[in-house]
């Protein structure tokens, strides 16, 4: 309770700093900038009704960003905490919040952040890239959420919300060209088939040409021109929705998505030892590879899921099945250079090559989920309810010589089996008129099975299993100051299942399941006669047992280890408020404090001390380790903030100007478990311009956009094992933008 109370003094301290307005408007330039509905606990409601931190992210800037053929990865800062990264190309994005997330690479990896789509958990690395298209609403639920979403949940969830069919014919297309030979089209239509039958169609095609040229001209590499970057990713989705009466309605939905494209592009000795700083090895379209036949990926996925709910009047029940499959392969010059000594003028050399990646992979998932809630705005209102999940995973993964030799070195076939289940309850109640407590708790048994053969090398197998079961729970009250101001405070415990890493057979690993306890307050405001909305939280977390993946090292390897303890602390702020004269500022900012704490771990360090290690240095049996307790989780910013202004100017007949700049800002980054001077990033940013006319009569709309406006060169990864071998953000992208509503 100490924690709680100096959360909110800190909390309310915050807000009377910044409840005063910094400007002055008459009431003829006043204007509201709206409530916000989410679903964050399954039920529709204000987010100032919510009692825990979570942001709703803004569409039109999302739509903004993926003009430029951005991918999921542009969500990085666009909520005051959230971090998305990925070393495994556009389709394994791994996600943080509040500088809690998981840096393994692999397929088979467990995240503390789960991505739910449409009520269907997205589990795994593979399905979470799923590309984003006719959104709806995109939620930000920071801290665990174990009673409600389940397992995985410690850090939070990304919930998406795409459009259903509605009753009535509606529909967009829109279509983004510019430099790359980049375009994206997208569009989403509603049909209303009979009166109880509607049909919602959506689809998109992402695509960009080759921009980057591999300028050693390797056997598979054209020496013509450029050969990698390029990507084309398309999707379809289809929901039917049938509502036979007020009580009965089903929606039932397919999607289908096609990507190829090139991986990840590491940059060898991009980075000088003892320094931070990108140096003039890097050319951000030219790369030096012996392997990796050009870094391609490709992927298929397909997805059926079924959501059934019947009204009884004072509850409702509602049944969700998913299912999702997919296949995948891809390969990667991994070093990001030409194996061999060090020659003058060929500052591409490495000390040796590494090229891998996954021959086949095959993914099936199956989730079930039942719940019984009720129904109006109660003095007391509840759910209860029973999931189901399992998912396997076979996955293929091959070492090559690293020079271009089709015949891999090593070859591991690996199967993992999860199974899950749960059953859980959730209710609130209002305690007097102003003040409402809600509590949930959640019983999870979790199971995972591991078998692995190597099929090509020197022999190996290695089966294991894990199993836990945890409870989950959550408490938190609500305060209403006035219809204008909630206070709330929560504590809340989740838990992330017991995971396995096998990919480096005969190296098997393992690490128990951790739990999270978090304590947060805050407000949630709408300020100025509605002109402004305004939300704080103060939190702070501890992790036990937390699992970290210890990846690199001179041996490139990838092993599962738990730390004693894990701490996270800070404050996040966000809101939006009209300037008037068609001025809106929106934003959001994040201090996010991390800490390893457990006094005798030791993690393997930079390939032949490439790096300048800044931590305590232990050698054990002939190698050196460092030891990490006080460092800051991996790839954990302890400041972010995003920033977006808009303008809206009308020109009588229904048409309009409008622009809108939005930046993203992080600062003071460690990019791995260990400290070095080369691997940790002060203040990076990236911003983006979008400007043009409308016509809000006849629904049409054209623009000009830019991402990545100043063209920063800003390191978001790193590889480690060998060199001083990174991997940037994408260039500055612009082009033109027309769309049509109907």
């Amino acid at each position: 309770m100490k924690r709680i109370s100096a959360l909110a003094v800190s909390a309310s301290t915050l807000a009377l700093l910044l409840a005063t307005p910094a400007f002055a408007q008459t009431a003829d330039e006043a204007a509201s900038v709206g409530d916000i509905v989410v679903t964050a606990q399954r039920r529709s409601e204000s987010i100032r009704d919510v009692p825990f931190a979570v942001t709703a992210m803004n569409i039109e800037t999302l739509e903004a960003v993926n003009a430029g053929g951005a991918d999921i990865l542009a969500l990085a800062g666009r909520v005051p905490s959230l971090q998305v990264e990925s070393s495994n190309g556009r389709y394994a994005p791994r996600f943080y919040i509040r500088g809690y997330g998981n840096v393994d690479f692999d397929f088979t990896a467990s995240q503390p952040v789960s991505v739910v789509m449409d009520d269907v958990v997205l589990e795994s690395v593979y399905l979470k890239g799923f590309p984003l298209f006719d959104i709806k609403q995109m939620e930000v639920l920071r801290g665990p959420q174990g009673t409600l979403f389940g397992r995985n949940t410690p850090a939070g969830v990304v919930k998406v919300d795409t459009v259903k069919p509605g009753t009535e014919f509606e529909g967009f297309g829109k279509i983004a060209a510019g430099n790359y030979g980049s375009i994206r089209a997208e569009t989403g239509v509603t049909l209303p088939l009979t009166e109880t039958v509607s049909l919602r169609l959506a689809g998109l095609l992402n695509h960009r040409d080759d921009w980057v040229n591999n300028a050693y001209d390797a056997d598979f590499a054209n020496p013509n021109g450029d050969e990698l970057g390029n990507f084309e990713d398309r999707a379809i989705r289809g929901h039917l929705a049938w509502t036979p009466n007020e009580r009965l309605s089903v929606l039932g939905t397919l999607q289908f998505r096609d990507y190829a494209g090139t991986g990840t592009l590491n940059r060898a000795n991009a980075l000088t030892k003892g320094s931070n700083e990108l140096n003039d090895n890097y050319d951000r379209e030219t790369v030096y590879y012996d392997g990796g036949r050009n870094n391609f990926q490709k992927q298929d996925t397909q997805s059926q899921s079924l959501q059934v709910a019947y009204d009884f009047g004072t509850m409702t029940l509602t049944g969700v099945v998913g299912s999702y499959q997919g296949e995948s392969m891809g390969n990667g010059d991994i070093d990001g250079g030409v194996s061999g000594a060090a020659v003058a003028g060929q500052p591409y050399r490495t000390p040796f090559a590494v090229e891998s990646g996954t021959n086949n992979s095959d993914l099936v998932q199956n989730t079930f989920e039942l719940r019984l809630a009720s129904n109006g705005d109660n003095r007391l209102n509840w759910q209860v309810g029973a999931f189901m999940f399992n998912d396997r995973f076979n996955l293929v993964s091959n070492t090559y010589n690293g020079t271009g030799n089709l015949t891999p070195t090593k070859q591991t076939d690996i199967v993992q089996k999860s199974e899950s289940w749960s059953v859980f309850g959730q209710a609130n109640y209002q305690l007097t008129e102003a003040l409402k407590l809600t509590g949930g708790l959640r019983y999870t048994e979790d199971e995972r099975t591991y078998n692995g053969t190597i099929t090509i090398g020197a022999p190996g197998t290695g089966q294991i299993d894990v199993a836990d079961e945890q409870v989950s729970w959550d408490v938190s009250a609500l305060y209403e100051v006035n219809p204008s101001w909630n206070l709330f405070a929560r504590i809340a415990h989740g838990y992330r299942g017991p995971s396995i890493q096998g990919r480096n057979l005969p190296v098997l690993t393992t690490a128990d399941s951790e739990t999270a306890m978090s304590y947060e307050a805050g407000f949630k405001a709408r300020l100025w006669d509605g002109r402004a909305r305004l939300n704080a939280t103060a939190y702070f977390y501890e992790v036990d047992d937390m699992q970290f993946t210890a990846i690199g090292g001179i041996d490139n390897s990838n092993r599962l280890l738990n730390a004693k303890k894990g701490e996270g602390k800070g404050i996040e702020i966000d809101g939006d408020v009209y300037l008037g004269a068609g001025f809106t500022v929106a934003g959001g900012f994040a201090w996010n404090k991390t800490e390893i704490k457990d006094k005798d771990l030791l993690v393997a360090i930079c390939g032949n001390h490439l790096c300048t290690i800044t931590d305590p240095i232990q050698n054990v049996n002939g190698t050196d380790r460092a030891a990490i307790n006080g460092n800051p989780f991996p790839n954990a910013p302890e400041y972010s903030g995003n920033f977006t202004l808009s303008y809206v100017r009308s020109i009588g007949n229904d048409q309009e100007l409008f622009a809108a700049t939005d930046w993203v800002m992080q600062k003071d980054t460690n990019l791995f478990l260990y400290e070095s001077k080369e691997f940790q990033f002060g203040t990076q940013f990236e911003g983006g311009l979008r400007a043009g006319w409308r016509d809000l009569s006849r629904g049409l709309e054209a623009a000009a956009y830019v991402r990545n406006i100043t063209d920063e060169d800003n390191i978001i990864g790193a590889i480690d094992f060998n060199n001083l071998t990174v991997f940037v953000n994408e260039p500055r992208m612009y082009g033109i933008e027309v769309s049509k509503r109907f």
